[in-house]
């Protein structure tokens, strides 16, 4: 647990007393989400590189995704669009992941009723670049943030470090009650772009999109935020990694291509679908919770085969997973961000009821599967 309360005493959710006890517990305040601003249909992506090949276009057509977030190369004077070099993609990193952070980081501060000025730790998250000086010191100067708040970036993890980052913030937020805390996953998933007419690139070109999703924490937090809604507290984290399969999803450099090159092994669905079982039993052990008392489950949008993956192993029902299927639908892959998607639109439902239980669920390298326990 990470406010040190032992598992033991997370008592049984049938009780009509039961409390989870801590002023400490870290709870999550609000969400705020942003994109770039062109859109392309899964079409559109195929007629842009003017991609004929069958097997390719089955692969972005059959991929459930409508609609991505992308910043595409423009087309030279004959229409054509080249791959970018290294140099350029590592430019688009830092300004989409200034531009979609800052927005994201307003946003998320105003569904939690704060102001930048509260603001005393914030984290970053991304895999789509290298940055020194990192992302949150280039967003502490763009926005005028506070000097002397404390920060920390979280650089190539990948999909799953949105939980990381949430499961490091929250013991940062336990140990400093009353201070807020963001974490921010920033993705520019257009600066990841390398186009070779392979089937290696194929797969990930057809999924990615850019995307930035940020959550604000507090441990001793008033009762209700502003609109007086109440948002969950995270209870625990537990993390399962899949050492035989380290190799199956990469970000390393491709020589023939003279750039970073993103790797996803056609097996990863059926390895993550697997382990979701043993990793979210872990989660749940010593709570006095089963699947069934779960009612929200926020799982990252990874793609259609690992939602089906999941949904199969664990026996959640589409209804279930209905807004992990919708991000997918209408953003793609947004990488660590994908489950905080989910979570706004959860939000905007307004169908949380104190006392419900959540799972959270992030894959990615590793392979690695993140989960945290939130309740309302």
């Amino acid at each position: 647990m990470i406010t040190g309360v032992e598992s033991a005493e997370l008592l049984d959710p049938r009780s009509a007393t039961a409390q989870v006890p801590g002023p400490y517990r870290p709870r999550i305040l609000g969400v705020g989400t942003a994109a770039t601003p062109t859109t392309y249909t899964q079409q559109e992506v195929l007629d842009a590189f003017g991609i004929t090949d069958p097997r390719i276009s089955s692969v972005f057509l059959n991929s459930a995704i409508e609609r991505r977030h992308l910043t595409l190369p423009a087309p030279d004077e004959h229409g054509v669009r080249h791959s970018e070099p290294q140099g350029d993609l590592l430019d688009k990193h830092k300004a989409t992941a200034i531009e979609m952070g800052a927005e994201a980081l307003r946003a998320c501060l105003k569904s939690a009723g704060h102001e930048l000025s509260d603001l005393r730790h914030l984290c970053c998250v991304t895999s789509t670049g290298f940055l020194t000086p990192g992302l949150s010191a280039l967003l502490i100067r763009e926005l005028g943030i506070d000097r002397h708040c404390s920060r920390s970036d979280i650089v190539g993890m990948g999909c799953n470090a949105g939980l990381n980052a949430l499961n490091v913030v929250s013991g940062w937020s336990a140990a400093h009650p009353g201070e807020l805390a963001v974490v921010l996953c920033a993705e520019a998933c257009s600066a990841a772009y390398a186009f070779d007419e392979t089937m290696r690139t194929a797969v990930v070109n057809s999924l990615f999109g850019d995307g930035a999703a940020a959550v604000a924490l507090m441990s001793g937090a008033p009762a209700a935020g502003p609109d007086g809604a109440r948002g969950p507290d995270v209870l625990k984290f537990a993390s399962c990694l899949i050492p035989e399969a380290l190799e199956a999803m990469r970000y390393d450099w491709d020589r023939g291509q003279d750039r970073f090159s993103f790797f996803l092994d056609p097996l990863i669905p059926y390895v993550v679908g697997a382990h979701a079982e043993l990793v979210v039993d872990r989660l749940l052990e010593d709570t006095g919770l089963r699947r069934s008392d779960i009612r929200h489950w926020l799982v990252h949008s990874g793609g259609k085969k690992v939602i089906d993956a999941v949904v199969v192993n664990l026996g959640l029902t589409r209804h279930d997973v209905r807004h992990t299927v919708g991000v997918l639908r209408d953003y793609g892959n947004v990488s660590s961000g994908s489950f905080l998607f989910s979570y706004e639109r959860l939000l905007d439902e307004d169908v949380t009821h104190p006392g419900d239980h959540g799972v959270l669920m992030t894959m990615g390298p590793g392979s690695t599967i993140e989960t945290a326990l939130v309740r309302w």
